[in-house]
């Protein structure tokens, strides 16, 4: 019922395939535009909103190996590492 087709992206000019599979995909999910972007800028808008994670370095509570965490660790608080963490879920 679908055929492949050749699209244009309007972002690089590249020309990309919306396959038959996406078609229908997008035709179960009821969405009436074809797609005007290529994988790679699609991606690409989709992660510019996001900012790279900061992450720090800490000592695990437990063990005493370096682990880096995505948060600012607090003097009053413990931080474990994520062996150690997963550890601790388990129990």
């Amino acid at each position: 019922m679908y055929e492949d087709k050749e699209l244009v992206c309007k972002d690089c000019g590249k020309t990309f395939v919306f396959t038959a599979g996406e078609q229908e995909f997008y035709a179960e999910k009821g969405f009436q535009n074809e797609p005007q972007r290529c994988k790679e800028c699609r991606n690409a808008k989709k992660n510019a909103g996001k900012g790279t994670r900061e992450f720090f370095t800490a000592t695990c509570a437990s063990c005493g190996a370096e682990a880096k965490v995505p948060f600012q660790p607090r003097e009053d608080r413990p931080v474990y590492c994520s062996e150690c963490y997963a550890k601790m879920k388990a129990e």
